[in-house]
């Protein structure tokens, strides 16, 4: 893998392969039961969708980001570009498809900062598994880390793993949200999943993971062709398991405002700490930091920390 080459100061790169959306937020006392219709209070509209909100994230974490994926040929997907060239992304491989509306999302955030969201594709789901293959032939050449999510169609997920898996570049999936027919065919270094994903995918909980012996999860990883599994639980610790190594690490302790992004902080901010070779226990930590910091703010992106904000906030990392 190349995390190594990303020491002696220069910034990680990091190649993003996921969705870009306009999110319409808005703020409602409660969220609504199945046929129940609730009054919403004040609402925005934000630039959101999984992808771009981990390449904020890793961008403003302090990694070098280059963003692969589709916006429509409207005013949603020209300002969003010329959002993401202003924070340092570069947005040469976002294409605009002819026709087609910018993705979309409908988030609705309750008064203690949960959260409930319906995404339209859109644009996204435009985006081929061919032109990734084409696309990242060339820039995954001396990445760091390529992420990715299931916000996209899958096909364009899988190819993307698989070109970075044939040159060595370390991959990080973000398995979500949950489609029972994904099945990378690829080793990968590092999934992240919730607990509830975590029961989708592998069948196990949190608490049946932990209690397994180390042969027992050796080969549960093994035989998903994972190298690293890191599971967020909330305000739970974030739990990292490989073939030699159980970890738990404390979230940041915080009370959260709207939780909306920050599985995508936590997710972008750890691919950079991963690139950057440091050891688990800190990038966890520094992830954690990330997002509980996230959710004090409304917004999504905008709620995103900088690094000085995460280093200021972090202090020594704690050990398990």
């Amino acid at each position: 893998m190349n995390a190594s080459s990303s020491q002696g100061g220069r910034r990680p790169r990091i190649v993003v392969v996921g969705s870009l959306n306009v999110d319409y937020i808005w703020s409602v006392q409660e969220l609504p039961r199945a046929g129940q219709t609730v009054l919403a209070g004040a609402g925005r509209n934000e630039f959101g969708g999984k992808g771009a909100n981990q390449a904020v994230a890793a961008a403003r974490h302090g990694g070098a980001v280059s963003f692969l994926g589709c916006v429509g040929d409207d005013a949603d997907g020209a300002r969003y570009r010329q959002y993401l060239r202003e924070l340092g992304v570069d947005t040469s491989a976002i294409a605009s498809v002819a026709g087609a509306a910018t993705g979309a999302a409908h988030i609705y955030v309750d008064c203690r900062g949960e959260n409930m969201i319906v995404v339209s594709g859109g644009a996204n789901d435009w985006l081929e598994p061919d032109r990734v293959a084409e696309v990242l032939t060339g820039r995954l050449a001396g990445a760091d880390a390529l992420v990715a999510q299931l916000e996209s169609p899958l096909a364009a997920v899988a190819a993307a793993l698989r070109q970075a898996h044939a040159q060595g570049v370390r991959t990080v999936l973000n398995a979500s949200p949950f489609h029972a027919q994904f099945a990378w065919d690829v080793p990968i270094d590092t999934v992240i999943v919730n607990e509830h994903e975590l029961e989708d995918f592998f069948g196990v909980t949190a608490t049946g993971l932990g209690g397994l012996a180390v042969a027992g999860r050796a080969e549960l990883l093994e035989r998903h062709r994972i190298a690293h599994l890191v599971i967020t639980q909330g305000r739970e610790p974030t739990l990292h398991v490989s073939a030699h190594e159980f970890q738990s690490v404390p979230t940041y302790p915080v009370v959260p405002k709207n939780t909306v992004g920050a599985g995508d902080t936590f997710a972008g901010t750890l691919a950079v700490c991963l690139a950057q070779g440091m050891d688990w226990p800190a990038a966890l930590w520094r992830a954690n930091v990330a997002a509980g910091l996230s959710t004090l703010a409304d917004g999504v992106q905008t709620a995103i920390p900088s690094l000085a904000e995460v280093l200021q906030a972090a202090g020594p990392s704690p050990r398990d």
